[in-house]
Order: structure tokens, then sequence, then C-alpha cells
């Protein structure tokens, strides 16, 4: 009995030993298919897309052109030329353009009346309000078409290489387009550089006028992790949606463009992100600080070795499982002679992964070494001289 107990604990042991491989392995089904024009899908924090189609087609970009509005807003009061609390007068031309007589999106503004900067920096973001957007325009630049000016200078700025804006509001207006990629990158720099006002794209709702409204963002009461960002809808554009969400510390920004309808913008957004989320991880493979060459030599100094480490985190996005088939290769720029400097550049880091580059960083000295006396570099020149004769 116990002989064959035994034997079926070996056949046992054996099957798993050769079943488990195959378990292992993550298996990715294909892209998925996305009814749209255009999509993306990137890591935030590393820049890293996942998925792609149509990304640098120049498309209209619908009230997703208020992003740039409330992130120059932002930029203005980080910069202290503005303040949140300014209350700014309503003009008759952003009641007429994009208040409650229009048939476009509107904070239901009334004319003539002072509203702060974060009130309507909230009605742009959670109502779309035309009037709001039009409103903060105005008095950042002097005119909506002055601030359309700044609009292009600052996605110059960022390399938003597909993009022209015409207006605050994303109102049809010919040659105004923008592109998914472009619109990640707006998308990134929001919640990368300012935070604090990031926050207003989670809010569901907001009331002015004693109008509450809620946030067409419909991710926001069907995803806890989806945190932002607009939706836009013209006739031209189609139905539009940049989402972002955060799981296990990794955020994804998914963005969809000329979708039919407000249903399918939503169900697109979440099936890039979906599968971003279930096939992906972003990690922090080495810390700044991290000792990457221990005992580099060093020629003429007050000391014989050195420390290489990095100045920065490298991290990375890449397909989950695949961690244990990165490969370093450390590359010390020749001879390491004193006097060193700490953080002075002394090769390179590079990352790979099955083949193909994901970083290439600078190897930096972890302290500083003076010269040493002149017998010591007499001693370590002598030493030179043969190795390279001998060489």
């Amino acid at each position: 009995m116990a002989k064959k107990w035994l034997l079926s604990a070996l056949l046992i042991a054996i099957v798993i030993s050769l079943v488990s491989p195959a378990y292992s392995q993550i298996l990715r089904p294909a892209e998925p298919e996305i009814a749209a024009k255009a999509w993306i899908l990137i890591d935030a924090t590393t820049g890293k897309v996942l998925l792609e189609r149509n990304a640098d087609e120049q498309l209209p970009p619908a009230s997703l052109a208020k992003m740039m509005t409330t992130y120059i807003v932002s930029n203005e009061i980080a910069a202290q030329r503005l303040n949140e609390e300014t209350e700014v007068l309503i003009s008759d031309n952003a009641w007429i353009l994009g208040g409650a007589k229009t048939d476009g999106s509107t904070m239901f503004l009334s004319p003539r009346t002072k509203v702060s900067v974060l009130d309507l920096m909230h009605g742009v973001i959670i109502q779309s309000g035309n009037d709001a957007a039009i409103a903060l325009a105005e008095h950042v630049a002097g005119s909506e078409y002055a601030f359309a000016d700044m609009m292009n200078q600052q996605a110059e700025i960022l390399g938003m290489r597909n993009t022209e804006y015409l207006n605050a509001t994303g109102l049809p207006a010919e040659g105004m387009v923008t592109s998914a990629r472009d619109l990640g990158i707006i998308a990134s720099a929001i919640i990368r550089d300012h935070p604090e006002y990031y926050k207003i794209y989670a809010k569901k709702y907001f009331e002015h006028n004693n109008i509450n409204q809620p946030n067409r963002n419909r991710l926001l009461w069907r995803d806890n992790s989806v945190d932002g960002l607009k939706t836009g809808h013209t006739r031209e554009a189609g139905y539009c949606l940049v989402s972002s969400a955060k799981r296990r510390g990794m955020r994804l920004i998914a963005v969809v463009m000329g979708a039919n309808n407000d249903e399918s913008r939503a169900r697109e957004s979440q099936k890039l992100l979906s599968y971003g989320f279930r096939y992906y991880d972003t990690k922090v493979v080495y810390s700044a600080g991290d000792i990457l060459k221990t005992g580099a030599k060093v020629w003429y100094g007050e000391e014989e070795f050195l420390n290489l480490t990095i100045a920065e985190d490298v991290t990375l996005t890449v397909p989950r499982g695949s961690e244990k088939n990165l490969k370093a290769n450390i590359l010390v720029s020749g001879l390491i002679k004193a006097p060193i400097s700490a953080g002075q550049e002394l090769g390179q880091l590079q990352v790979s992964l099955d083949g193909e580059a994901l970083v290439d960083i600078p190897l930096v000295a972890e302290k500083s070494i003076p010269k040493s006396g002149i017998f010591s570099q007499l001693f370590d020149w002598i030493i030179l001289l043969f190795t390279q004769l001998l060489s």
C-alpha cells in the first residue's frame, strides 16, 4: 500500500513539474478592437505607449480643447500671476457665445456678474461650460483669440505636434485640430504638473446658479479607479473621451476619439484601461542611489576604488511577468581618473527587454575623490605605462 502511495505521489509530482511552466506563462490576447476613429493608451509615469491606432491623425478636439484651457489657468495660478479667488467679470461675449441661450454645454453664467477663478475652473472641467472657458480666456489674455495663441505656444512647449487651437472651448472652427497622442501629452501634463487641480476632474457634480450638473465622464460612476479627465462631442468630432485611472500604483491614460455615441466612448475607453492594467506593470526597477557597480578602479586618487550609482529612479512599463527577462548592461567610460566629483557621469546603464532597448541613462560617481599626493600619482602613472606597453 505504501509503495502504491509513493508511486502515485511521484507520478503527480512529475505531472505538476511538466504542466506548471505552462501555467506560469502570462497569456496575452490580441489587442482589443476599439470602435472609434483614433485611440491611444499610455502609462502616465513612463510615457510608454501600450496601444494605439491612428494616434497622430489630426481630428477636431471638441471640448477636449478645454484641458489646455485649464492647464494654462493652472500655470498662471502656480506662477502667482493669477489667484484662484480672483473674481472674473463675465462678459456679454462669453454669455452670447457660450451661455444659456446656446445649444452647447454651459455653466449658466449670468452676464456682467463676477465669478471666482476656481469656480470657473470647476465649470469648465465638470460642466464643460463654454461660457466659463471664454470668461477665463478673456480674463487671462484679454481676448479669446489672444488666449488661443497662448494655447498654441504651450502646445509647442509640450511637444504636441499635431495640434492647432483657434479658441478656448473646442467649438467647431475650421483648422482647429488635435490628435490622440497630443491629448495624451496634455493629460499627462495636467496630472504631473497640477495634481491639486487635477482633483477637480474626479468630482461628479458641480452646482452654480442653483443648477447642479453632473460630470459627463460616465467612467467616474463605473470604475472607482478612474479619476478623470474630460469628455468632448461635436458633430464633426464625434464622441470623445480622455480618461485616466490608477491601480496598484500604476496610472494609465486612455484617449478615444470619434466614437459613435456617449455609451460607446465610455465602453471603448474601459476596454483600453482594462487591457492595460491586466497585461502590463509599471515598476521601479532601480532606485536613485542604488549601487550598480562596486569597486570601479580610480587612478591618481586618494581612494583606489569608487562605487557607481544612478541619480534618478528607473521606472519601466513592461508586459506583466516579463521582469525576469530584463537585462542590464553597465558600461564604464574608459579610465576613471581623479579628481572626481560626486554625481559626475562616468558610464552608462542600459536596460533592455528581449533585445529592445528601454533605458540608457548615466552612471554617476557615488562620492567625490580628490587627487592623491605626487608620489602616489607617479606610482599610478608607472603602473598605467607598463600596462599599456604590455597590452
